[in-house]
């Protein structure tokens, strides 16, 4: 490979890491579990950003319930952010020659 082309797709790596960043930045996912009784907000960096939870939860007492209504919120929003950010990176690296299929380590 020519030095030249290695350093245009290099650039062309570049960029498309900025909007990578960008699109995480960028990103937020909702999900909630017992039908609406438990919502989390999640960012892109699957950081969680809200927790709402219905007062009729409350009502019940069932601690156990609770906690089962907000892990599966938190799984369902996780695994919402891996499927749009795999989607982004499959997006990006679609378009750059020999970069297609490039799996990044930490990010899925």
């Amino acid at each position: 490979m020519e030095v030249k082309a290695l350093q245009q797709m290099l650039s062309q790596f570049r960029t498309a890491q900025e909007r990578l960043e960008k699109q995480i930045q960028e990103l937020h996912v909702e999900a909630s579990a017992g039908g609406g009784m438990v919502t989390v907000k999640m960012n892109g960096q699957k950081q969680l950003t809200e927790v709402r939870i219905e007062p009729e939860v409350f009502l019940s007492k069932d601690q156990e319930m609770l906690q089962d209504l907000i892990r599966a919120a938190v799984n369902e929003a996780t695994r919402r952010v891996d499927d749009e950010l795999s989607k982004q990176v499959k997006d990006l690296t679609g378009g750059l020659s020999g970069l297609s299929g490039l799996k990044i380590p930490g990010l899925f």
